[in-house]
């Protein structure tokens, strides 16, 4: 399915062997060739054509230098106006290389060395990784039992990591990975007032923003009151399966951008000329691709829902309200607190382990959805057959 052309075509489609013998990248090096891998936020996907397209002419081209990245910030900016009605200024943004290296330059602009980065766990695992690199100290607000924020606990927190002055900021997964959560309008505006009560910056990774499903409604941060002082960062790389093609682009509230504006000009090269070309493409072109893929995540996440409880009868699925990534409690199948260490051994199949989340990410594990109807059974099929 994945190899045939035409508006009938899956996106979703390409059969495990095709992707075993197209794919080099790290999701398919890392395990031996006997393994499902279901754990890298990398989709299994037929490419969009009109990325194809772009990046193709300008190899073909030679045009392979260097990246203006003017072109960039406005398709961006068109997309999110048309999409989400989010209108801002795309001469105030900053390019990047992606959205963890604008996050590292703005946590290194909003805080100090040692300083608290406060998180809501379990979250996105990268997150405890580049703040580490950066020098700064994580600080968790747990996500309530609901899987949504706790805007006390969020005071608490905020409140605790800056009696002593210190600057401090919140580094915001919107929607939530690896739970799915779509965060509400409501949700973001009492974040952003209990994080302007005690001066700290919120700093909002984006990047999932265009893979919200049917049932929600993606709302971005700095379109709800009393976000001014907030920053986001996003790329296309995740919904249109564009990771090596690196572009991302950081944008700020409206007083926010004196602030942003002080990052060095150096950092603005990290964007690649073919990943702009690719996400410029991909925001001007590929909304159709876009609308079609999500659409098949959608029966993907009911066909995930069906499988687990069918085959998996001990386990919990938290039902994604966004991404392709969805977040399995199996702490009642005795597979410990590293659940997918134990699925790995017996089943073959490679999850997210979920203690690398943070607070409340022991017995649990990430299962990346974004593959064709046949692999995500033959994956749970497996880990049920390991438990028998």
């Amino acid at each position: 399915m994945g190899e045939r052309r035409g508006t009938d075509a899956t996106i979703l489609g390409v059969p495990l062997a095709h992707l075993r013998r197209d794919r080099t990248s790290v999701k398919w090096a890392r395990y031996d060739p006997d393994v499902i891998p279901m754990w890298i936020a990398e989709m299994d996907c037929a490419p969009c054509p009109a990325v194809v397209e772009a990046v193709s002419a300008a190899v073909r081209r030679g045009d392979t230098g260097y990246a203006p990245t003017e072109e960039y910030a406005a398709e961006v900016a068109a997309f999110t106006d048309a999409e989400w009605g989010w209108a801002f200024d795309a001469g105030a943004t900053t390019r990047v290389a992606d959205v963890l290296t604008g996050v590292t330059h703005l946590l290194g602009l909003f805080t100090d060395p040692g300083g608290p980065v406060v998180v809501s766990s379990p979250v996105y695992n990268a997150f405890y990784e580049v703040i580490e690199a950066c020098g700064r100290q994580v600080k968790e607000a747990p996500l309530g039992p609901d899987h949504r924020l706790d805007l006390d606990r969020l005071a608490d927190v905020f409140a605790e990591v800056t009696t002593d002055g210190a600057r401090a900021a919140y580094l915001l997964s919107n929607p939530h990975n690896p739970t799915g959560t779509v965060h509400t309008p409501a949700e973001l505006e009492a974040l952003a007032r209990v994080a302007d009560e005690h001066g700290v910056r919120v700093v909002s990774d984006e990047i999932h923003g265009p893979l919200v499903l049917p049932t929600s409604t993606f709302t971005p941060y700095l379109t709800v009151p009393g976000t001014e002082r907030g920053v986001t960062v996003t790329s296309a790389s995740k919904a249109w399966n564009l990771a090596g093609l690196k572009a991302a682009i950081i944008v700020p509230g409206d007083d926010a951008v004196d602030a942003v504006r002080r990052l060095h000009h150096f950092v603005t090269f990290g964007a690649s000329h073919l990943g702009v070309i690719a996400q410029t493409a991909a925001y001007r072109d590929g909304r159709e691709w876009l609308r079609r893929l999500v659409d098949e995540l959608d029966a993907n996440r009911r066909l995930l829902t069906d499988l687990v409880a069918e085959h998996l009868p001990g386990a919990r699925l938290v039902v994604p309200e966004s991404t392709y990534l969805a977040w399995l409690d199996l702490a009642d199948l005795g597979l410990g607190d590293d659940p997918a260490g134990e699925v790995l051994r017996r089943a073959r199949v490679a999850l997210s382990p979920g203690p690398i989340f943070g607070s409340g990410g022991a017995g649990h594990a990430r299962i990346n959805y974004a593959t064709s109807p046949d692999v995500l059974a033959e994956a749970i099929r497996r880990i049920a057959s390991c438990l028998d």
